[in-house]
């Protein structure tokens, strides 16, 4: 990406970017997720292979923040004050591992090899 494109999406930098990624923040912290958490293991195959790469504990966390965050959404209420103060809903546990898998299998693809999963219909 080019210098400007880069501080134009970065928060530091960029008074809107700022605005949005507090916006986004606030929300998250209303249900008690995180930013990763919204990644569909459905929708990609190496998210998907992502998630069965990480510690059972960290895949265990993931799934009970979005059975309440879809508890509390189907109930209209939000996290108590003091539990949304608490929430992190930057801090990553996908990222590190997603981009592992995407250089896998792009060095798989340059090499030539078969994939090591195929895209199904769920």
């Amino acid at each position: 990406m080019s210098s400007f494109l880069k501080s134009f999406i970065d928060p530091k930098k960029n008074f809107l970017a700022r605005m949005h990624m507090k916006a986004i923040s606030t929300r998250l912290r209303r249900y008690g997720l995180r930013y990763d958490d919204l990644y569909d293991q459905y929708y990609n195959m190496d998210i998907k292979e992502a998630m069965n790469r990480l510690p059972r504990e960290v895949v265990d966390a993931r799934n009970q923040r979005l059975k309440r965050a879809m508890d509390l959404s189907m109930k209209h209420q939000y996290l108590p004050n003091d539990l949304q103060a608490m929430q992190t809903p930057f801090r990553g546990y996908l990222q590190e591992m997603l981009a592992l898998v995407e250089r896998e299998r792009l060095e798989r693809e340059a090499l030539g090899a078969l994939p090591l999963y195929q895209r199904t219909i769920p």
